[in-house]
């Protein structure tokens, strides 16, 4: 039982990010093309990591979870 709600919330959580990030690419806010994300385009292969956006979204993430705490 507990286990099937704990699925339920996944999917719920995993479909609201779905449409947060469609919702921001459609505002045009540049994550994952900040600068500083690195990108290496080789001969044949592309390498890519947004640094920079996982820094940003690590902030406002714990910002939000520290204000939610404090909150209790």
């Amino acid at each position: 039982m507990n286990l099937g709600r704990l699925l339920i919330a996944a999917g719920l959580v995993l479909a609201a990010l779905g449409v947060l990030v469609l919702l921001i690419s459609r505002l045009n806010v540049p994550l994952g093309r900040l600068p500083g994300d690195i990108v290496w385009r080789g001969k044949n292969t592309t390498f890519y990591f947004p640094w920079v956006t996982c820094l940003v979204i690590s902030i406002l993430l714990t910002l939000i979870l520290w204000i939610a705490n404090r909150r209790m």
